[in-house]
């Protein structure tokens, strides 16, 4: 049986539970969802909050380049990288919207050697955010 090993970055925002950022199993490597909030900070990228914590606009690019950010910090961290991703599961919270802007971003971060991807429209996310990414990346040598 495989043993798994927890991996947490310090650049990465804080889990909202008790998750680690990763865990590696083999040459593999599981992130959990990754959102585009910023370590140490309340305020989400591109988000703008009423009194009561709801959501009264966004903007899906900047929040596009803080998730992708935060996989990359999270990758590095457990020793990967961007280019071993290979498989991507995208939680988009208003498909219509957001999905021709979202999958611009992602032709420009993925020109070479994409991963397979599976995109997903739900109703909300556990924080007030659009976007969050589930990610299987391979480490070490290929």
């Amino acid at each position: 049986m495989s043993t798994s090993e927890r991996v947490d970055s310090q650049k990465a925002p804080e889990p909202v539970g008790l998750y680690p950022h990763a865990r590696r199993v083999g040459n593999l490597l599981f992130l959990s969802g990754v959102g585009p909030r910023e370590r140490g900070v309340k305020k989400i990228p591109g988000v703008e909050l009423d009194a009561e914590g709801n959501i009264t606009s966004y903007d899906i690019e900047a929040q596009c380049h803080s998730v992708f950010r935060n996989v990359r910090y999270i990758l590095e961290a457990a020793g990967s990288s961007w280019e071993k991703l290979v498989d991507v599961t995208v939680y988009l919270t208003d498909m219509k919207k957001d999905f021709p802007t979202y999958n611009r971003l992602w032709a420009e971060y993925f020109k070479d050697n994409p991963p397979c991807r599976t995109t997903l429209e739900i109703n909300r996310l556990p924080t007030p955010i659009a976007i969050e990414l589930k990610c299987i990346a391979t480490i070490g040598d290929d």
